[in-house]
């Protein structure tokens, strides 16, 4: 299934929804959050039936448009590697021990073809190409083996970043801060993780999804990646996580940038800084298209 939150006329109303045959089918929540965490909400949405929207008469949300929290990881080695490389730094051994995350802003999320205003004193603004989970049941200390059964579902995520604000934070051991909290995009909806089971491969730590990534800036192409590079699975983020700590249903989980997904790795040479005006239109195969254009 793909399942979305969505407001028509009146952006105050939102309901929570599922497409089919490329319309919308609304369903009796107001947001996927409270669908999640109905322990009946996943049937209902297979089931549903009616009255539907066009997407045309819809206005696409965030899948989850206020997560109970927003965890953003560093999984894909290519980009940690080449990121520190071009700050002249060697790789961490400790990043092969454990997938490390921090804690981004949940007040500032943004969806599909929602305006991302651009960060007030900033001049380096840059995107990040990630996968996101979405956490679909609460669970605390989760073992490895059941981990991917609280998935319940994908989407794209752009971790918006102002270089310039977060190289500062950074050079105090306390970042990425303001570099990184004034905008995250996810959407254009969930996939449930049975769409995507033609492009699995492995279980628990070795589950990989064959998905190409892609990033472009008003059509151009500027990133090629893949999820299953990916060196940290899901399952392990998900085991990590909930050690000591509760995950919640509605709790977002960003797999970190793909291999060449950023400016910041790709070098300035390959495009300047984005600017207002710009689209940004990050794809992945069997998702779909997360498009933002900067205000």
């Amino acid at each position: 299934m793909k399942l979305v939150t969505f407001s028509t006329d009146d952006w105050s109303v939102t309901h929570a929804g599922v497409v089919r045959n490329n319309e919308i089918i609304p369903l009796a929540y107001p947001t996927l959050l409270e669908l999640l965490r109905d322990p009946d909400g996943l049937a209902t949405a297979r089931e549903a039936g009616g009255e539907a929207f066009t997407f045309e008469e819809a206005r696409l949300l965030s899948p989850i448009p206020e997560p109970p929290s927003v965890r953003d990881f560093y999984a894909f080695e290519q980009h940690v590697k080449s990121a520190r490389t071009r700050r002249g730094l060697e790789m961490i051994p400790e990043w092969y021990e454990i997938p490390t995350f921090y804690f981004t802003n949940t007040s500032e999320i943004y969806g599909h073809k929602q305006p991302v205003p651009y960060p007030v004193g900033s001049n380096e603004l840059d995107i990040e190409l990630e996968i996101a989970c979405i956490i679909g049941r609460d669970g605390k200390d989760i073992p490895l083996e059941e981990a991917a059964s609280y998935i319940a579902g994908y989407t794209i995520m752009n971790d918006w970043s102002a270089r310039d604000f977060q190289r500062k934070d950074m050079k105090l051991n306390l970042g990425p801060g303001k570099g990184k909290d004034f905008a995250t995009s996810l959407g254009p909806w969930l996939v449930t993780p049975d769409e995507l089971v033609a492009y699995r491969t492995g279980s628990a730590a070795s589950e990989r999804y064959d998905l190409t990534m892609l990033a472009r800036v008003n059509g151009k192409e500027i990133s090629h990646g893949n999820f299953k590079d990916i060196y940290y699975s899901f399952p392990r983020m998900i085991a990590w996580a909930s050690r000591n700590a509760r995950l919640r249903a509605g709790d977002v989980l960003g797999s970190g940038t793909v291999g060449t997904g950023c400016l910041l790795e790709l070098g300035t040479e390959v495009h300047p800084w984005f600017r207002r005006g710009d689209i940004i239109e990050l794809e992945i195969e069997g998702i779909g298209v997360l498009r933002n254009k900067i205000v």
